[in-house]
């Protein structure tokens, strides 16, 4: 038997239903931060009329070594939001200040250590062997779980930290122990898009205390604003 469906039912379905894709609209998440880097924009035709389709790029798939000689991709650091150096070992001026900038700011987002990762790439993996690596971490006394240091090809990993992580990295023979790089950290989303670079540490060994702290408000605003993260 089929029963009809009287009109307060259907008012009810009705409105129901508004009241479903208004949510849903409203729930959608805006982004709180920009996407950096060069973007490309895509032409195309939908239904007869030209739209165009914005294409932000994300870091690629990478394939490294960690500190304990463990193969890791992206896939290992998923589901997180990161925040990004590039150094090496044996640097003697610049790196052992980022490092314990980082160590400072793990300690200071403890609250959230299962929504961040720590990554540390090497720009002088021939040295920087997983033993080296390892030794490095215990030497600084980094005991952070959600850090890792990384090792791989020293030509992608310069080119990588320019185009990709926004920040510089390369041989230069005229610096200290041969290589230059900045003392910048850079903010990725769970997406793999850089949000933010930030220059903590100066070429002069001081500290910009005022993008130190531009990058904990910044990574506190995307986790909260973007991904629902309570921070107490």
């Amino acid at each position: 038997m089929i029963k009809s469906v009287g009109a307060k039912t259907i008012n009810f379905i009705g409105g129901t239903l508004i009241l479903l894709l208004i949510f849903s609209c409203s729930s959608k998440k805006e982004r709180v931060l920009p996407i950096l880097g060069n973007y490309d924009v895509i032409y195309k035709t939908v239904d007869g009329k030209e739209v165009t389709d914005t294409i932000f790029p994300k870091i690629p798939k990478f394939y490294y070594q960690d500190e304990n000689g463990k193969e890791v991709t992206n896939k290992n650091f998923k589901n997180r939001v990161w925040i990004v150096e590039f150094f090496f070992a044996r640097c003697p001026s610049i790196c052992p200040i980022m490092n314990s900038q980082l160590k400072r700011f793990y300690k200071e987002t403890k609250e959230v250590t299962s929504e961040l990762q720590f990554l540390s790439f090497t720009i002088d993996p021939k040295n920087d062997t997983p033993e080296a690596l390892l030794a490095y971490r215990k030497k600084n006394n980094i005991t952070a779980k959600n850090w890792s240091f990384l090792r791989g090809n020293e030509a992608e990993t310069h080119r990588m930290g320019i185009e990709n992580f926004q920040t510089f990295a390369g041989r230069d023979a005229e610096a200290e122990g041969g290589f230059a790089h900045s003392g910048a950290f850079t903010l990725v989303d769970k997406s793999g898009y850089v949000r933010g670079v930030y220059a903590v540490t100066n070429y002069d060994g001081t500290v910009n205390e005022k993008e130190y702290q531009r990058m904990k408000a910044e990574l506190f605003k995307l986790l909260e604003y973007e991904y629902d993260v309570v921070i107490p």
